[in-house]
């Protein structure tokens, strides 16, 4: 009896990296991680608004703009709208939310040689970024 190859064709999600609710009095709530839940009753419709999820899932309510990055999108784009929360080199810090464009070299180059339990799409994201700053000579 032959086998016969089976091909199987799986399309590949791409995964959140950025979720933004933008209400229409301007108000944006950003959901930054997983059990983010955020919410707002706007000033100019009187409804209430929520985001939940960060870059795990998105869940909203509301009439507002959602605003989503994801890893399909452009670097230029991830760049301008990732962040990564840091509470300084001993860990000692309050915590701080830094985009991605603003976090300095020596401490993308720690993240990367450190932080092992980091999901390998996020991981990419920081390659990505020091692909680009070598290659746009930032």
């Amino acid at each position: 009896m032959e086998t016969e190859d089976i091909m199987i064709d799986i399309e590949i999600m791409p995964e959140i990296l950025v979720s933004k609710l933008i209400c229409p009095d301007g108000t944006v709530l950003h959901s930054k991680y997983r059990h983010d839940f955020q919410e707002h009753t706007d000033t100019v419709t009187g409804q209430w608004m929520m985001l939940d999820g960060g870059n795990s899932y998105i869940k909203h309510s509301g009439t507002g703009e959602l605003f989503t990055v994801t890893t399909e999108d452009p670097h230029e784009l991830i760049r301008e709208h990732f962040i990564w929360g840091s509470r300084g080199k001993l860990g000692d810090e309050p915590l701080v939310y830094l985009i991605l464009k603003n976090i300095e070299d020596d401490h993308l180059s720690a993240i990367l040689r450190t932080q092992t339990q980091l999901s390998s799409h996020i991981v990419k994201v920081f390659e990505n970024e020091a692909e680009y700053r070598t290659y746009n000579v930032i």
